[in-house]
């Protein structure tokens, strides 16, 4: 393969270009650690199938953590995953679009992709009321919560706008509802997965840094 094949490359954000699941550590500062962080797994896995319906349950436990907590978890825990940082550049210099796409929420997810270069992202906005979480998302002109099907949806969308075929895009992401993207992407990538996911990858990256992706192209 050419990386000049492909023209938009849509990334997960939690687990993939950063090292932390953000609500787990969310949780974590606000002593909720241990049920939040057996949902997330559970979805991740796919033993849970409704990804609306788990990221609601963890969003009504950190109902009353300070919005603090975020900005703790952002500067103290949040780190870019190992050769991400080059795996971009290498994509930008190809001429390839970046999109994140995130089950995960705006406040890390707008900063994540700023910091990266990305072109496009899309991810849930948390409901804040007097400095604390309320326990919701807000609604936006797309929807609720992004789940599989809105990553999907997103990816086919982005390729559209920018005159490409699904072929022509990459989707990388390590759990059960990044799977509905890298079913319709011309690559997919399973980093650091779930075994469900690498099942049904074309690459996995199991061992290094996501820059292990670039030996796979000429």
């Amino acid at each position: 393969m050419k990386l000049t094949d492909f023209k938009l490359a849509a990334f997960d954000m939690d687990s993939t270009l950063i090292n932390i699941e953000c609500i787990d550590e969310v949780a974590d500062a606000a002593g909720k650690k241990a049920e939040v962080a057996a949902i997330t797994e559970a979805a991740m896995r796919g033993e849970i199938t409704d990804f609306k319906d788990s990221l609601r349950r963890r969003l009504a436990l950190l109902k009353g953590a300070p919005e603090a907590a975020l900005e703790e978890v952002y500067a103290k825990r949040l780190q870019i995953n190992p050769g991400v940082e080059k795996t971009v550049q290498a994509f930008k210099t190809a001429g390839i679009k970046l999109l994140l796409v995130s089950g995960g929420f705006t406040f890390f997810s707008d900063r994540v992709a700023k910091r990266l270069g990305f072109d496009f992202a899309r991810a849930n906005v948390l409901e804040i009321e007097n400095g604390v979480l309320t326990g919701r998302t807000l609604d936006q002109p797309w929807g609720d919560i992004v789940d599989g099907l809105e990553k999907k949806k997103m990816l086919l969308q982005t390729a559209a706008q920018l005159g490409l075929q699904p072929n022509q895009t990459i989707a990388v992401g390590d759990g059960a509802n990044d799977l509905p993207m890298m079913s319709v992407a011309g690559l997919s990538v399973a980093y650091h997965a779930k075994p469900k996911v690498r099942e049904q990858a074309m690459i996995q990256i199991n061992d290094g840094g996501m820059d292990e992706l670039l030996g796979y192209f000429a």
